[in-house]
């Protein structure tokens, strides 16, 4: 799940609801390439040359001080040992609702539904592998000050329903930083586990610079370990908008 991070004073990440009738778009840019495998041991092999690219649409949107809807579409393409493939990737939409808030923390509980695409509906599977999909997510975050600027930090806990694939289970962590109203530092690990085989822990810094309602955001993601899926790695883009 994409963190949806904004910075209002505090350092705030994608536990927190939104304000009644606020909207945070994100369109974001993804590419990842590997030439490089990680076995059932966890230990890395030469393999095939594989390269995809994601454009997508994260939407949120706040219909109560406890309740957000959020949904995401997605375009995608890529080419795998001479084969390529392009086409609509997988859509999501779901509400999330803040169980726990306070000024410093909240937790949050989402649950959503992810319809397949024509490219992965899964990072380790072949393209055009799998079928519908619903998640259940648990989110937690709290926030400090931090000398002049704020900082958070965040859990999420998932397990993903997948009809033609194994099912997974997921914990990502954030860390954010903002020295100053204008900037925010984002240091964050995405891992998973599924019922099978395959597993994988990515890591992921960047930096956004904020212009008002507009924020630019860049970085990089890798891969740190996993068993049966590639090694990869690749720069993150993004724009967000708030209305």
């Amino acid at each position: 799940m994409l963190a949806a991070v904004c910075v209002c004073g505090q350092a705030r990440a994608g536990a927190w609801p939104l304000e009644p009738g606020e909207t945070l778009a994100i369109l974001k840019y993804e590419r990842a390439r590997a030439d490089d495998a990680w076995d059932l041991d966890g230990r890395r092999y030469d393999w095939v040359e594989r390269t995809d690219e994601t454009a997508s649409l994260h939407l949120e949107h706040g219909l109560s001080r406890r309740i957000t809807l959020q949904g995401k579409v997605a375009w995608s393409r890529g080419e795998e040992a001479g084969l390529a493939y392009e086409g609509r990737g997988p859509s999501e939409l779901g509400l999330r609702y803040a169980l726990f808030r306070d000024e410093r923390m909240v937790i949050s509980l989402y649950v959503g539904g992810i319809a397949p695409g024509d490219g992965r509906n899964a990072g380790y599977a072949p393209p055009g592998a799998g079928d519908a999909a619903g998640e259940v997510r648990l989110l937690a975050g709290r926030s400090f000050a931090a000398g002049d600027g704020a900082l958070f930090v965040e859990a999420q806990v998932a397990r993903i329903g997948r009809v033609e694939l194994p099912d997974e289970t997921r914990l990502d962590l954030t860390v954010g930083y903002a020295p100053t109203a204008r900037w925010l530092l984002l240091a964050q690990t995405y891992a998973g586990w599924t019922d099978a085989e395959p597993s994988w822990v990515k890591v992921e810094v960047s930096a956004v610079r904020h212009f008002g309602d507009w924020s630019l955001q860049a970085g990089w993601r890798g891969s740190a370990a996993g068993k049966a899926g590639p090694v990869e790695d690749g720069p993150v883009l993004a724009l967000w908008r708030r209305f």
